[in-house]
């Protein structure tokens, strides 16, 4: 049986990243590594009680780590909600191939594990909608773009002629092995954004990979940060939109888009199909890797998007 999509090349676990931390940062040595939380790409330590550091597992994430490095201190201060601010970065050392960074903690619980329902993330959903619209104003992104060099959406998540697809591809999977019913809604929801192909207009500065694991949410269902920026770039604002239809439904997602404005139709069916494709993926990946409460809201995300 082949490896899963999201096998690490390099997992680091605590002991290994208490002592590449303890090296080149001794002002940090000795603060207790826990392990935080892991994805496809990154595996992110607790230290002490203040900071977080973010290990790439697999060498795909090295670009991104790099964007992330240079964007995310040029957006501090700049937006309504925190996001991770890289304080330190580490380098290749004591067997560890690549290069690292730590920031202090983004507290907050995932909307993907808050267990949430529908009907009470209004609030989150209105914070993210004045985020987004604060995130996709030009003005930033020329601000961003006159210092770093950020590639336009690189893989193509605003293009519905290639994400619709690759979302049947992975719906196909994930009906196959009883995961998931079909459900005619979806199906007809990407046969018919499908010929809409690449977005027109200018491209404004992106997440570019906002799912239902990238925002945070505090005790009070409030939305408390906005995480996990490695895909940020130029794009179509549809690319972060899709939360709003993969994690919000009803009330919650007319709050974000009354706080956002008014979305294109084009728009918004390319965020959907983009939408059912990040919540298919997610779901694959919950089940692969034995999470419950995550492949829920991805099921659940994915008939968010077709309505």
């Amino acid at each position: 049986m082949s490896a899963p999509e999201w096998a690490a090349e390099h997992e680091v676990g605590a002991e290994q990243a208490a002592a590449l931390i303890a090296a080149r940062f001794p002002e940090l040595a000795g603060l207790a590594v826990t392990p935080l939380a892991t994805g496809w790409d990154n595996t992110v330590h607790l230290v002490g009680e203040e900071w977080v550091f973010r290990f790439p597992r697999r060498a795909i994430a090295l670009p991104l780590l790099a964007h992330e490095t240079a964007v995310l201190p040029r957006l501090a201060g700049r937006l309504p909600l925190p996001v991770p601010c890289p304080e330190f970065v580490g380098e290749p050392a004591g067997g560890y191939p690549w290069p690292y960074w730590g920031a202090r903690l983004v507290p907050g619980v995932e909307l993907a594990d808050s267990g949430l329902p529908d009907p009470q993330r209004v609030a989150a959903a209105a914070d993210l909608g004045a985020f987004l619209r604060t995130l996709h104003d030009p003005a930033l992104a020329v601000a961003v773009a006159a210092a770093v060099v950020l590639p336009v959406d690189p893989m193509r998540r605003g293009d519905a002629a290639v994400r619709a697809p690759m979302a049947r591809e992975r719906l196909d999977r994930l009906a196959a092995q009883g995961t998931w019913q079909p459900d005619p809604a979806v199906h007809a929801l990407l046969d018919a954004a499908e010929p809409l192909g690449w977005p027109d207009g200018s491209p404004v500065l992106v997440h570019g990979d906002l799912h239902q694991r990238h925002l945070l949410l505090d005790g009070s269902g409030r939305a408390s940060g906005v995480i996990d920026w490695g895909d940020v770039c130029l794009a179509d604002p549809a690319l972060d939109l899709s939360l709003a239809y993969g994690g919000f439904t009803g009330a919650a997602r007319t709050a974000l888009l009354d706080a956002y404005g008014p979305v294109p139709a084009e728009r918004e069916a390319r965020a959907r199909v983009l939408a059912v494709f990040l919540s298919a993926t997610l779901a694959e990946y919950a089940h692969g890797d034995g999470r419950p409460a995550l492949l829920r809201e991805s099921l659940a995300g994915i008939s968010r998007a077709a309505r």
